[in-house]
Formats: C-alpha cells, structure tokens, sequence
C-alpha cells in the first residue's frame, strides 16, 4: 500500500485525536515559559531600578527565584509532553510500518555498535541517543535510533578564562543491519566530499585515509557521491556489486542527505545525516499536523527502502 495513503488513514482514523489532546498539554508548556520569560526580566528591571534600596533588591531576587522555579516546571511538563507524544504518536506510527517491530524511546544504538561500525574513528566526548528501533524486515534484522556524537576542545580567551567548546562528530540516523554476503574484511563507503569541494585536488586528497586502501570503480554515479576505502581490494568489489552501487545511488537521491556505509563481519552499517531531531513534537507550533506525521513515517520507513533497494533479503552462496 501507498505509505502516504497509509499514514493518512491512521491520521484520520484516530491519531489527529491523540494530537488534538495533547495540544493543551503543549499550550501549557507555551505559558510556563512566558511566565518564565516575565519573572527573569522582572528582576532585571528591578535590579536594574533599585538603585541599592533593600525592598526592591528582595523582589528582584524574589523574581529571580520565582524564574528559577517556573523554568524547572516548564522542563518537566515539555518532558512528560515529549513522553506522551512518543508513546500516544510515534508508537502508533511504528506499529503502522510493522507490529513486530520494538520501539524504545529512551534506548538508543551503543557505544560499542558505534564504534563498530568504524564510521567515524574521531574520539568522542559526549553521546546521546534516543527512539531505539528493532526487529526484521523479511529475513533481515536491523537495529536503528538517532544518535549525537561530540568532541570537546578547550581553550583560553583573552581574558585568561578557560572556554570548551562542542562539536558534532555525528548527528542524525544510525542503523545496522544484517548483511547478504560473508565478508571478512572492511569496506567503506562515504561521501565524496574531497572531491566536491576541490576537484582533482580532491582526488589526491581521498587516497589519504585510515580506514584502508582506496578502491577505485567504474560507476560515475556512484563515484559522484561516494569514496570506497576498504582493506581487500578484491572483496570490495564482491560487495559493491553494479547493482549494489545502483541502490546506494537510488538511496542517497531519494533522501538527499550525507550517507555512510560500513560492511564489516556480518553487518552492514548506515548512518544518514539529520541536523534536527526526527521524532520530537514541535512545542512553538500546533502538533495537530499531517505534514509532520506523514515526515515522522518517511523517516521511520527509512530502513525499509535500504534493505529493499540494498536487497539484503537475497541471501548469498554461503548466506543462508
């Protein structure tokens, strides 16, 4: 069936419902804030306007204490209302894809998927993740969840004070999956962005990675978008078939993201860069939205169009 059809049936049959109930919940979360917003520039005009008197200096810290408490209780209720969006909307639209399927929203892949896939080999500091996915789409099991790596660099600043600053390893969709073919080796495929940026320059600059030798193929599609390192030469090509190449050509046009796939053991490995979160309510808008539900699909659907286009449920020769 149509996914749009799909999802619309759903939206009209009851899940607009859910998101109607929960937008008294989301305005509550709007008028926290602004009463927030008014106690911590209450107490700034009135430091601002004592001009040291002891009674207006009290209400400025009384306004200060009243913004502390009122922003605690607008995190708590923007909280509870992500919990309930996730477990009254985003379930609903995941047991729609496949009943089977288990979703945890506060469980994500772990470090040691992550660095299994060998994707991206930079040291991370912080990582976060949430809205775990797993289960088998035919013959093929797949974890996936949204994940947010970081590193933290120091400095120092003109005035001698100590400053760290974050910055995104990776941020969007991870997913693993159960690979076709046995492999043995380590094959890489991702994005080409050397030589987009300079060219032949570019070229040179792609030879130079830590991940293994660069496999060159014959496929100008492919080559536009990826940049192949893997540490046998022979089963990358094993892997890469004209037809593989083709799907992750077709993958990357459909989505239009940055993508990475990893082949390693008996894995497959895709990460697809998001810059925002995929399954998280708006709180400035009204939820009750087809558009956005119908987006929340698309991006749960993800990991069946890889493992269609990819054909992971073939198995091969020594696959079974």
């Amino acid at each position: 069936m149509d996914g749009s059809k799909t999802i619309r049936e759903l939206y009209d049959s009851g899940l607009s419902q859910e998101l109607q109930a929960l937008e008294s919940k989301r305005k509550e979360i709007l008028v926290r804030h602004a009463v927030s917003i008014f106690f911590i520039l209450a107490g700034i005009l009135l430091f601002i306007l004592s001009n040291g008197r002891a009674i207006i200096v009290a209400s400025g810290l009384l306004s200060i204490a009243l913004f502390i408490i009122s922003a605690v209780l607008a995190g708590k209720k923007t909280n509870a209302y992500k919990k309930d969006f996730k477990s009254n909307v985003v379930k609903k639209v995941v047991e729609l894809i496949d009943p089977d399927w288990n979703y945890e929203p506060g469980s994500s892949i772990s470090t040691v998927e992550y660095a299994q896939s060998g994707l991206f080999p930079k040291k991370w500091d912080r990582f976060r993740g949430d809205d775990l996915i797993r289960g088998t789409i035919d013959k093929t099991d797949f974890r996936l969840s949204e994940l947010h790596t970081e590193f933290k660099t120091d400095s120092v600043d003109g005035n001698a004070q100590s400053r760290e600053q974050w910055s995104t390893i990776f941020k969007g969709m991870f997913a693993h999956a159960e690979f076709n073919k046995a492999i043995s080796g380590r094959t890489f495929v991702l994005p080409d962005v050397a030589e987009k940026l300079f060219g032949k320059w570019g070229q040179k600059l792609q030879r130079n990675d830590s991940r293994g030798q660069l496999v060159k193929l014959e496929n100008t599609a492919f080559e536009k978008y990826f940049v192949v390192y893997s540490d046998d030469q022979i089963e990358a090509r094993y892997i890469l078939t004209p037809k593989m190449m083709e799907a992750m050509v077709d993958i990357r046009n459909q989505l239009k993201k940055k993508i990475y796939f990893s082949f390693i053991g008996s894995r497959v490995y895709i990460a697809i860069s998001f810059s925002k979160d995929l399954f998280e309510p708006r709180i400035l808008k009204a939820g009750v939205n087809f558009a956005d539900m119908e987006q929340i699909y698309l991006h749960l659907n993800i990991i069946s169009v890889i493992v269609r286009e990819m054909n992971l449920n073939t198995r091969i020769w020594t696959k079974e």
